[in-house]
């Protein structure tokens, strides 16, 4: 089965990184706040990201990995919480970052029927880890988010595998690939071409510049809700774009990362303003929708043998957040509209195919 890396596409021109026209290049500008160097969640210092892509005529589909640092997570946890905006989603380890508030894992995206996979290769990946710095790992919490790519990719083939979550982690960048690559490959975004999409913002806290950054994983709406910028563009799409009627289902996956000190109780009030980005965008969060938002601080790091009984950890003037919110909601909007003005069309799985936004704005 072809797995499409990244690297060698973009040395031999299938995919450059320099042509790929985001939707501030349009013309477009989201929110008010000044944007990171990128643009994207890897404007927050050590976070990476990577993708493995299947492309072949029946599969459409992947694995992306966010590595929140460079150091291994499992030894130096970072502060998190996660939120469930509409819990019709499959996403595994939510239980032990709401109970203890913390990330030990890196986050993989992948599809529906394929999290228990991934997640057996990452545990086998963080064994290895653990095992260079003579840690005995048996105990771990690994985080799978996951939307369906059904109607672009036979899902029953659960064609990611082992292999698959080792490339994307091989790969994993800063400056990395948008649109219809690794889980975005066969996912739909109001009815449109969807995927992987990033924005970031920087705020300004006791004038020093911290950084906040969002990913998706888009795979949600109907095109005549769609909006841009305020504009009812989706209604206008709709009389020149044939799409199947269909119920406002799918998912979207939101990780959230930044480098400003935050307790998980306030990460989880930050998570929940992804909700204003989608509103914006048209989104009503149908009933057969899975919303589920992940957020992490690189500010405080949780050492696994900490020794102290007390620790000291800084966390922001909750007086102060308000930036916060609206930096992530427009990071939000944003990356939406990232993944789907970057994503190509493709035809999948019985011939079906999804339109690109890039075709028609």
């Amino acid at each position: 089965m072809p797995i499409v890396n990244c690297k060698l596409c973009i040395a031999k021109g299938v995919i450059n990184i320099d042509n790929q026209k985001r939707i501030q290049d349009y013309g477009i500008n989201i929110g008010k706040l000044p944007k990171g160097k990128l643009n994207k969640i890897t404007d927050v210092k050590g976070v990476k990201v990577g993708h493995s892509t299947i492309n072949t005529e029946d599969s459409k589909t992947g694995v992306t990995v966010i590595l929140p640092m460079e150091d291994n997570i499992f030894s130096n946890k970072l502060i998190a919480a996660s939120y469930v905006l509409n819990g019709f989603g499959k996403t595994a380890g939510l239980v032990q970052i709401e109970e203890l508030g913390t990330l030990e894992s890196i986050i993989a995206l992948t599809n529906t029927l394929n999290v228990g996979l991934v997640h057996d290769a990452i545990v086998d990946y963080m064994i290895e880890e653990c095992k260079k710095e003579n840690i005995e790992l048996e105990s771990f919490n690994p985080v799978v988010c996951e939307c369906n790519d059904g109607y672009l990719n036979n899902i029953q083939l659960r064609a990611v595998k082992s292999q698959h979550v080792y490339d994307a982690i091989k790969d994993a960048k800063t400056d990395f690939l948008e649109g219809d690559i690794g889980a975005g490959k066969g996912m739909s975004c109001h009815q449109l071409k969807g995927g992987i999409g990033s924005a970031s913002r920087i705020v300004n806290l006791d004038g020093k510049d911290y950084t906040v950054g969002v990913l998706v994983l888009s795979n949600y709406g109907l095109l005549e809700d769609l909006r841009i910028n305020g504009e009812k563009t989706g209604e206008k799409l709709s009389k020149k774009i044939d799409v199947v009627p269909q119920k406002d289902k799918g998912s979207i996956i939101s990780i959230i990362a930044t480098d400003i000190p935050l307790s998980s109780r306030q990460l989880k009030r930050v998570c929940k303003r992804t909700s204003v980005g989608l509103a914006r965008l048209g989104s009503f969060i149908g009933h057969g929708s899975g919303e589920i938002i992940i957020g992490f601080s690189t500010a405080n790091i949780i050492k696994h043998n900490e020794k102290q009984d007390i620790v000291d950890l800084k966390f922001l003037n909750e007086n102060k957040i308000d930036k916060v919110f609206r930096a992530v909601a427009e990071c939000e909007e944003e990356a939406v509209l990232n993944s789907m003005i970057t994503s190509n069309k493709v035809v999948g799985f019985k011939g079906r195919s999804r339109e690109t936004l890039r075709d028609y704005i």
